[in-house]
């Protein structure tokens, strides 16, 4: 049997989708003032979404920095594009 969430403090302490929600969208916008009182008073009781945070948070700085170093090193020389061009063409032709 499910136990019933009374109070507004109960529920906000049990949602830990809602948590999650908080937790990546803290790292792209500032919360409002109520999400981080609910994001604080949910994590201060869940291990899980605090082990959770930790995570994503490096995850997020790895993929930003991932994307930071390629983002000047890719680059498609001539030669190869055009070698792609006439790989395309051919396979165009032959439909």
């Amino acid at each position: 049997m499910k136990k019933k969430l009374k109070t507004e403090e109960e529920r906000i302490a049990y949602n830990c989708r809602k948590a999650t929600l908080l937790i990546e969208k803290k790292q792209e916008i500032e919360l409002t003032a109520r999400e981080q009182m609910e994001l604080q008073i949910h994590l201060a009781g869940c291990y899980i979404c605090r082990v959770y945070e930790q995570q994503s948070v490096l995850i997020n700085s790895m993929m930003r920095q991932l994307f930071k170093t390629q983002k000047d090193e890719v680059k498609l020389d001539d030669a190869f594009k055009e070698q792609l061009k006439q790989k395309i063409a051919a396979k165009l032709d032959k439909n």
